[in-house]
């Protein structure tokens, strides 16, 4: 067995040899492992086989060195041969490149300046070629400068757009192009800022100028109005044409029969008509929008814009304190409002998308409920009728102009009414003022005319007509005071004043016919009622002046249907029309004539009671004197007088205060019997008492006041006659008998009135 294995062991061995032999270095790792992986001591045999391989080979080469030996000594031999040979030719060699080294020198030199001076030309060469690549962009970036050294900003950015785009690329290569480069965003950012602040100059200038540019809209309004409406009256139109404005310069509007007109054509040659563009400079603000819009930024210089606008228009609207006080408080409001619409109109026209139509809409909206509630607030405070007038002027001039920019303003003609009502209630109290001292100055007598010159004066004032009074010859007297021309007048004044404001309002006849009737009503019905009634409540007016205050008022109510004819008069309004507000003076006056009537009753029974106040009797008399008292004669005389002045008052009057006086006299003496105080009374008291009694029963009977029927005067002293009659024939059976029938003697006793004069 172990024979068997010594064989193949040997064999493999020499398989590993010649594999050893064969094969590159790098790879006898795995070779020489696989001997050590295989039976113990196998290397041994192995390092055994490979000395003997080695063996075989040195003795191979030492065969292969003695076969070749003498062939290397003869080499040898022949090499130490050409030593010598080869020494001389070095020597040779040698001296030959000494020559040749100092012959080429000279060569050598000028060929280096050769290459040198070609290496420079094409420095050169190349210098001028990156040159003149990079003088246009020093070129530009020079422009640049000079571009923003004279604020032409816009050409600057179109500038830097074409550096980046064009020219900086094509020499991105080299340092000052990357400075350029990244400082272009810095001149950017500067020009926005330099931009920015002109255009918050813009704002502040705008802001300044406002004012100026208002005034000068509104003045060509006013001059455009006045124009159209010279033409209007030459052309027979009674309506008024609206206004179209624009900011070159000329207005244009188109009237009905086809012509254009331009207003322009008014003004003489040298009164060159002013624009926005002549007031302020819109400039800056072109150029902001540009230079964003370039910088891509357009969104946010428009909110920038819009949102300083808002700002701008918040301090616009807010008025000053004391703006109510003078018409220029409320002229400067009105013309910086203007100015800033017609600032925005301008923008909104000169510029595509600056501001929008939707956003100046939303500024004059926000304006318009500003200036609405600024006004009704203001005009409140506004006491003076002259400057309610001028700022309805204002307000009618004001909305026109901003209608001509085509902005809405119905609703400053509708807040136009209730400064009509603000207006007619300051009329109203400046003429309670002049109604007040009319009646204060007034003497409360008839007017005296001593020519027919002063006779037409009067009649010139107050439509006065009396055909008896007119046959009387002169000297004369109306019948009434100065008051009733003076008040007659002033309402005409009134209607005149109230007019005023109906003026340029675009109202129709009709509408403005309505205002003038409840204008003039409120003034009859409120006004001059109430002072009316004031005076006749004043203590110091007597009978005599209460006397003539019915006559005037009588007068007064029969001048209404002057009235309504003098307003028919302005308005060439049919007073038939169906809507047609009819005057309220009638029953204005006729109140004043029952309430001064009512106060005539009054007074006439207080001055009774103060002249029975009078009165003293000696109710325990035993006889009377035979005459009747002192203070009744007095009574009746003051009676006799006062009912003589009534003669001018309407029968019914008279007639009514007479009775009125004659049973107050018959009450108060009865009540002079009746007083719970009076506990007796003698025969002889009775019997003065009598005497009295007849005494106004004789001036009943002496028709004081024509119109009376029979006794019907009388009858206000039958109660007391009765009376006295039954006690003065003490005729106490037949009163007794005929109690409770119709036709008793003393029908008007009342027995518990004789029960108690009976105790007494």
């Amino acid at each position: 067995m172990a024979e068997t294995e010594i064989p193949e062991c040997i064999t493999e061995h020499e398989r590993i040899l010649q594999e050893i032999e064969s094969t590159d270095t790098a790879c006898v790792g795995p070779t020489l492992r696989s001997i050590y992986d295989d039976q113990p001591n196998a290397h041994k045999r192995f390092m055994e086989k490979l000395d003997t391989r080695i063996r075989n080979h040195d003795r191979e080469i030492e065969k292969m060195c003695n076969f070749h030996h003498q062939g290397f000594v003869d080499a040898i031999t022949e090499l130490l041969k050409v030593r010598a040979d080869a020494e001389k030719l070095m020597g040779q060699v040698t001296d030959t490149n000494r020559r040749l080294q100092e012959a080429g020198n000279e060569v050598t030199a000028q060929t280096e300046e050769v290459i040198r001076c070609r290496i420079q030309q094409r420095n050169m060469a190349t210098t001028v070629e990156k040159l003149q690549l990079c003088i246009p962009v020093l070129e530009m970036y020079s422009k640049l400068k000079e571009q923003l050294t004279s604020k032409r900003y816009y050409a600057a950015l179109k500038t830097m757009e074409q550096l980046e785009k064009v020219y900086i690329p094509r020499v991105s290569q080299y340092r000052f192009c990357q400075i350029m480069a990244e400082n272009l965003p810095k001149l950017r950012e500067e020009i926005k800022d330099i931009s920015m602040s002109d255009l918050k100059d813009f704002l502040e200038s705008i802001r300044k100028h406002s004012d100026k540019v208002g005034e000068t809209a509104i003045r060509q309004a006013q001059q455009h109005r006045t124009f159209l409406s010279t033409v209007a009256k030459q052309a027979g139109l009674d309506h008024y044409t609206k206004p179209v404005y624009s900011l070159n310069g000329r207005a244009h509007s188109h009237m009905s029969n086809g012509v254009l007109m331009e207003a322009g054509d008014e003004e003489d040659a040298e009164d060159e008509i002013l624009t926005a563009q002549d007031l302020v400079d819109f400039s800056p603000v072109y150029r902001c929008l540009h230079i964003y819009t370039v910088l891509g930024d357009r969104e946010t210089f428009e909110n920038y814009y819009r949102k300083q606008r808002k700002k701008q228009a918040r301090l616009v609207l807010q008025p000053q304190a004391n703006m109510h006080e003078t018409v220029e408080g409320y002229r400067r409001y009105f013309n910086q409002i203007v100015g800033f619409f017609v600032v925005e109109d301008h923008v909104l026209h000169a510029t595509q998308g600056l501001v929008t139509r939707a956003f100046t809409d939303e500024l004059w909206n926000m304006a318009l409920s500003k200036i609405i509630a600024v006004l009704r607030t203001h005009s409140s405070y506004c006491d003076d009728p002259d400057l309610v007038l001028e700022l309805k002027n204002l307000i009618v001039i004001f909305a026109d102009t901003l209608q001509g920019y085509g902005f809405p303003v119905s609703r400053l003609f509708d807040l136009l009414f209730e400064v009509r009502d603000q207006y007619n209630e300051t009329l109203l109290k400046k003429w309670a003022l002049v109604f007040r001292e009319i009646f204060e100055t007034d003497n409360y007598s008839p007017i005296p005319v001593e020519t027919e010159e002063e006779y037409k004066v009067v009649v010139s004032r107050f439509p006065f007509h009396d055909a008896e009074i007119e046959k009387q010859s002169f000297p004369k007297k109306l019948p009434m005071s100065q008051s009733v021309p003076q008040i007659y007048s002033q309402v005409k004044e009134f209607i005149y004043a109230s007019l005023k404001f109906s003026e340029s309002l675009h109202r129709s006849s009709t509408e403005i016919d309505d205002m003038l009737r409840k204008s003039t009503n409120l003034l009859l019905t409120r006004t001059l009622s109430s002072c009316l009634q004031n005076l006749i409540k004043k203590p110091h007016i007597g009978l005599t002046e209460l006397v003539q205050i019915i006559i005037n008022t009588t007068h007064l109510e029969q001048a209404c249907r002057y009235l309504e004819e003098f307003i028919t008069n302005i308005t060439n309004v049919s007073p038939e029309t169906v809507h047609t507000t009819r005057l309220y003076g009638l029953s204005t006056f006729k109140d004043a004539r029952h309430a001064a009537e009512g106060e005539i009753y009054t007074k006439l029974n207080q001055k009774i009671d103060e002249f029975i106040q009078l009165a003293d009797y000696e109710w325990c008399m035993a006889e009377s004197d035979g005459r009747a008292s002192g203070y009744l004669m007095d009574l009746i005389n003051f009676l006799r007088s006062t009912f003589q002045v009534f003669t001018h008052l309407p029968g019914k009057v008279a007639q009514t205060a007479c009775m009125s006086a004659c049973k107050h006299l018959s009450t108060s003496l009865m009540q002079m019997l009746l007083d719970s105080e009076l506990k007796q009374i003698s025969m002889g008291a009775i019997q003065q008492f009598n005497l009295d009694v007849i005494q106004c029963e004789l001036f009943a009977s002496s028709e004081p006041v024509p119109g009376f029927q029979g006794d019907t005067l009388q009858l206000a002293f039958i109660d007391l006659r009765q009376l006295l009659d039954l006690f003065m024939v003490w005729d106490w059976s037949t009163y007794l008998a005929d109690y409770g029938q119709p036709n008793s003697k003393y029908l008007r006793v009342n027995p518990a009135t004789a029960l108690a004069l009976l105790e007494k």
